[in-house]
C-alpha cells in the first residue's frame, strides 16, 4: 500500500502543469483576437467622439485621427440648435417607449393564447407571425402608406407607434409562445385551485414568472424602434415629427454640414441608445441567464 500511493499521487501533479502550459498559448491567442475585435468595434466610435470636439480648422490641419488641440463645443451646439434636437429626442423617446410597452403587452396576450391556451391552428398562427417578421419593410411601405392616408394618420407619431407595435409584437409573439409552451403546469393548476381565472392567472402568475424574458423584449423593442430609419423617413415628413435617425439622415447631404458637425451629430444621436443599453444591461444579463438556466 505504501509503495503504490506515492506513484498514484504524483501522476496528476506531473501532468497538470503540462496541461496548463499547453493552454496558455491558446488563451493568449484568444485574448489577442478578442482585443482586435474590440478595437474594430470601438475604434470608429472613438474617432467620431474625438472629431466631435474638434474645430473645422483643427480637423483640416491635423486630420481625423489627431487629438483635439482644445475642446470645441460649437459643433454640438450648432447642430442641436439647427435641427431642434431636443424635439427630435423627445419624438424618438416617446415613440420607442410606447412601442416597447405596447409591443410587450400585445406579445404577452398573443403568446398566452397560443402557448398556454393552445388555441386551434396554433402552428399556422406561429407560421404567420414568423413570415410577418421576415417580411422586408420595403414590401409594407405602399399598403401602410395608403392605409395611413385613408385613416388620417399620415405624418403623425401615432402611425409609427401602431406600425412598429405590430411589427415588433410579431417577433415577440413567436419568441414568447415557445417560452409559454413550456410553462410549468403546476403553477397554472395551483392558480386554478385558488380560484383564479385566466385573466388573473396571466397577470398574477405568468407575467411575474416570465419577467426576465419580458424585460429583454422591452429593451430590444426600445432600441430597435429608436434606430429605425426607413419607415419614419417616409411617414414623418414634418420637421416637428421627425425622430433622431431621420434628422441625422436628412442632414447628411446638407452642404453646410462640415466633418466636425457631422461627427457631433452622430455622437449625439448614438449616446441616448448607449445610455439606455447601459442602464438596462443588468436586466438583459438576468434575462439571458434565466433563459439559459431554464
Amino acid at each position: 500500500m505504501t509503495a503504490v500511493l506515492p506513484s498514484v499521487s504524483k501522476a496528476p501533479q506531473s501532468t497538470a502543469p503540462d496541461a496548463l502550459k499547453h493552454r496558455d498559448p491558446v488563451r493568449w491567442v484568444v485574448l489577442g483576437a478578442l482585443l482586435v475585435l474590440l478595437l474594430l468595434l470601438v475604434g470608429p466610435l472613438l474617432v467620431i467622439a474625438v472629431n466631435a470636439f474638434k474645430s473645422p480648422a483643427d480637423y483640416a490641419a491635423n486630420g481625423p485621427l489627431s487629438v483635439p488641440v482644445s475642446l470645441y463645443w460649437d459643433g454640438i451646439v450648432n447642430f442641436w440648435n439647427r435641427v431642434d434636437f431636443g424635439q427630435k429626442l423627445w419624438n424618438s423617446f416617446i415613440t420607442s417607449l410606447a412601442v416597447a410597452v405596447l409591443g410587450v403587452v400585445l406579445s404577452i396576450l398573443n403568446a398566452y393564447a397560443l402557448g398556454i391556451g393552445r388555441v386551434r391552428g396554433r402552428v399556422w398562427f406561429l407560421v404567420f407571425f414568423l413570415v410577418a417578421n421576415l417580411l422586408p419593410q420595403e414590401v409594407l411601405v405602399y399598403p401602410l402608406y395608403y392605409i395611413s392616408k385613408e385613416a388620417g394618420l399620415y405624418d403623425s407619431l401615432i402611425a409609427i407607434v401602431i406600425i412598429f407595435t405590430v411589427i415588433q409584437s410579431a417577433f415577440g409573439t413567436y419568441l414568447l409562445t415557445s417560452v409559454y409552451a413550456e410553462f410549468p403546469r403546476e403553477l397554472l393548476d395551483a392558480a386554478a385551485v385558488d380560484g383564479a381565472g385566466k385573466w388573473r392567472t396571466l397577470w398574477r402568475v405568468v407575467v411575474p414568472v416570465s419577467g426576465p424574458t419580458l424585460a429583454v423584449l422591452f429593451t430590444f423593442f426600445f432600441i430597435w424602434t429608436w434606430n429605425e430609419f426607413f419607415l419614419p423617413l417616409i411617414f414623418l415628413v414634418s420637421n416637428d415629427n421627425q425622430t433622431v435617425p431621420v434628422a441625422l439622415g436628412v442632414l447628411q447631404g446638407d452642404r453646410m454640414m462640415d466633418a466636425t458637425t457631422t461627427s457631433a451629430s452622430a455622437l449625439i444621436g448614438i449616446v441616448p441608445a448607449m445610455l439606455f443599453f447601459l442602464i438596462f444591461q443588468r436586466t438583459l444579463t438576468r434575462g439571458i441567464a434565466a433563459g439559459a438556466i431554464k
